[in-house]
């Protein structure tokens, strides 16, 4: 079983390389739900001095109705980091195939993708602030889910 971070239709490469690198390091599987908001071919990761792609599986969907498609055929549960969720991810017990989705840094995820979700999960911060990175945010969420699960390298 896998664990999975799946980003729906990222705006800024420099995360997106992040939250890669962190899978690569950590063994979860990447996906990305298109459109993203810049070129995210393996040439233009490569260009942009992405030396970990060769060491993280990276799926692509080209869209939101091919991802969910996807992940249909398999039991994964979904669950959507954001920060209009009222359950801290400290609260939830993960499960090894889960995947933890992470919504565009400048809209978040539609109403569809909310009611998709098995959970919405928040992670608390102090108030009157709007939102961690979604880098580190992915961060926070996989070292949790993956020492609940044992998944730790």
């Amino acid at each position: 079983m896998t664990m999975r971070i799946a980003l729906y239709q990222p705006d800024i490469p420099q995360n997106t390389g992040t939250v890669l690198r962190l899978c690569a390091c950590l063994g979860i599987e990447a996906h990305i739900i298109e459109p993203a908001g810049f070129p995210s071919s393996d040439r233009a990761f490569r260009r942009a001095g992405m030396d970990y792609l060769d060491a993280v599986a990276l799926v692509r969907h080209a869209s939101w109705r091919d991802f969910d498609a996807w992940r249909r055929t398999e039991p994964h549960r979904l669950l959507l980091f954001t920060t209009t969720a009222a359950m801290s991810y400290l609260d939830y017990h993960f499960a090894a195939d889960d995947i933890l989705l992470f919504g565009r840094e400048s809209a978040g995820v539609p109403r569809e993708v909310h009611a998709a979700a098995e959970a919405r999960l928040v992670i608390p911060m102090r108030p009157g602030l709007r939102s961690l990175n979604v880098a580190i945010a992915a961060a926070m969420a996989a070292g949790e889910a993956l020492r609940q699960t044992g998944g730790l390298p």
